[in-house]
């Protein structure tokens, strides 16, 4: 199992899981769910190595594997911690 730390929250989904199917349970905003709108960047603090590579889409807004899409991201596994 995967896992997502926001502030003092922390959830647990299956190996593969977008990180936005976790943020939509902390209650952030998603809008688009495309990597379009830029409204589910989130940074990663901790646990890079546990994600996907970053995608095209989201080179092509400038993020890096420390800035990230929500909705595009996916966690491999192991342990991540956000801040949005």
């Amino acid at each position: 199992m995967a896992k997502i730390k926001l502030s003092n929250k922390t959830i647990e989904l299956k190996d593969g899981s977008l990180i936005a199917d976790a943020c939509g349970e902390m209650g952030l905003p998603l809008s688009c769910h495309c990597g379009v709108c830029g409204v589910c960047v989130v940074e990663v603090l901790e646990g890079q190595e546990n994600l996907e590579p970053v995608t095209d889409q989201e080179k092509v807004f400038g993020l890096t594997k420390n800035h990230r899409f929500a909705c595009m991201c996916k966690i491999k596994k192991g342990e991540i911690k956000i801040k949005f």
